[in-house]
């Protein structure tokens, strides 16, 4: 058996910064990976699905050039192309990561499915089918999580697509039809839309987007229903049959989506070519054997942890989407900083009060930080909130991109920010303006008050705070 001080199981956002960081430390480290370095972000997650995104945006913009004053003879969509496009932004951004985790000192890289066989031993598999074992007294969990598979009648038995699997269709799909209304489902939703599908989106809730506050949803609804996407919310998928045409997706939808006037059940059925299930993802735990180390597992499978990220068992620690919460790259990276400064540096960091921050990569993008007015009403804060439509933005009127809101929501008693929901071009942009505002306790006249350049999105807070009184 191979001893190592640390031991970290996949190689995600969380775990590939680490390994670098305790190398250079001095900690002899063994880095383990049952398929891709990289994790969700390079290979399933963020790279992929923005690359598309960009060509889907061009797409968009080529059929909107009269607009500009500039005429086009026609165009097509080459899916092919644009999915090798997208393999070779991924290829990149993988293939850098991993070149430099096998150049760096004290580390080893080893590629195999890890198994506990105790609460501190680990039995790799590796491709070739040899064996190695490993013990270390801290290991590090970053093995991050899968699609979820509802169990809907008849879904086995046609050919359905998950947000992994999509990544590499070849085809475009004549209908394609979205099982859930998450955010992976809207940015796929409209992606597919401006390359030239039709797309149904199938929302079990009654509410759209039932996190974000109500206009902000209507607001983004409203877009993606412009754009040619049909939305069902309240309907559920009773099941999943084989037709001549394509797949039939059997709905039952309540009262709540029924027609005006109506108070029982109705079904309908929608044919698909193509399937996308986007209903959450789950953790990659079970592989693990995680029994074997005692670590305590939620009812979901998620690696429960303190605000320390450790576990039930001490030095075994969990990052990034394995543990639940917010499943951002950006925490998972969090989640590193967190965990080296605590061993490395002697410190005491948590991620107690570490802020809500995401975006939704919709066009325009949906950048949210802090409160929403809802929860912010609900902890009976004394709030005001300053909402601003985009197209009062001179830039998004000059660039004719004029969809979508500015809002935030500020505590009346010491004029701080403590929320925000930037649904606009560079939304994320705005969005982390007033996130470092938070960061620094900055009060809401000041950015009302302070000279932005002219014309740019940013000067757009001058007019949004100017709403408070």
């Amino acid at each position: 058996m191979v001893k190592y001080d640390a031991i970290i199981i996949g190689s995600g956002q969380a775990a590939n910064p680490l390994a670098i960081k305790l190398a250079a430390a001095g900690w002899k480290t063994a880095l383990i990976e049952k398929r891709f370095i990289g994790g969700t972000c390079i290979n399933v997650g963020c790279t992929p699905t923005k690359t598309l995104i960009a060509s889907g945006r061009v797409a968009y913009l080529v059929r909107r050039s009269a607009d500009f004053g500039i005429h086009t003879t026609g165009f097509s969509v080459n899916i092919e192309e644009v999915i090798r496009r997208k393999n070779a932004h991924v290829l990149t951004a993988r293939e850098s990561s991993a070149k430099r985790l096998l150049e760096t000192h004290h580390l080893d890289v080893i590629f195999g499915n890890a198994v506990f066989t105790a609460p501190k031993a680990i039995t790799v598999t590796k491709e070739d089918g040899s064996i190695e074992e490993l013990t270390a007294e801290k290991i590090f969990l970053n093995t991050g999580t899968r699609p979820v598979i509802p169990s809907i009648p008849g879904l086995a038995g046609v050919r359905y697509l998950t947000s992994d699997t999509i990544l590499d269709l070849m085809v475009l799909p004549s209908h394609l039809v979205i099982i859930g209304g998450s955010y992976i489902a809207l940015e796929f939703g409209q992606l597919y839309r401006r390359l030239g599908s039709e797309v149904t989106i199938i929302e079990n809730n009654a509410r759209f987007l039932s996190k974000e506050d109500e206009d902000i949803a209507a607001t983004i609804k409203s877009f993606l229903e412009e754009d040619g996407i049909r939305i069902h919310t309240g309907a559920a998928v009773e099941k999943i049959t084989k037709e001549a045409d394509g797949i039939g997706l059997h709905l039952s939808a309540g009262p709540l989506s029924a027609p005006t006037g109506t108070s029982t059940a109705s079904t309908s059925v929608i044919t698909a070519s193509h399937v996308l299930v986007a209903t959450g993802r789950v953790p990659d735990t079970a592989a693990l054997n995680a029994g074997a180390t005692g670590i305590t597992l939620d009812r979901h499978g998620f690696v429960v942890v303190n605000d320390r990220l450790e576990t039930s068992v001490d030095g075994i620690y969990a990052l990034g989407d394995v543990k639940g919460g917010p499943q951002f790259t950006h925490i998972s990276y969090n989640d590193h900083l967190i965990v080296y400064r605590n061993l490395i540096e002697k410190a005491d960091c948590s991620i107690a009060g570490r802020p809500p921050v995401y975006c939704l990569f919709t066009d325009p993008e949906l950048g949210r930080v802090g409160l929403t007015e809802t929860e912010a009403r609900a902890k009976g804060l004394n709030i005001k909130v300053a909402t601003l439509p985009v197209a009062n933005i001179a830039r998004a009127w000059e660039n004719d991109e004029t969809r979508g809101m500015l809002k935030a929501i500020v505590n009346a008693d010491d004029r701080t920010i403590i929320g925000a929901a930037m649904l606009s071009s560079a939304g994320g942009e705005l969005m982390s303006i007033l996130q470092m505002a938070m960061m620094g306790r900055i009060q809401y006249n000041v950015l009302r008050d302070a000279v932005f350049a002219h014309p740019t999105f940013a000067e757009s807070l001058n007019n949004l705070f100017s709403r408070l009184q």
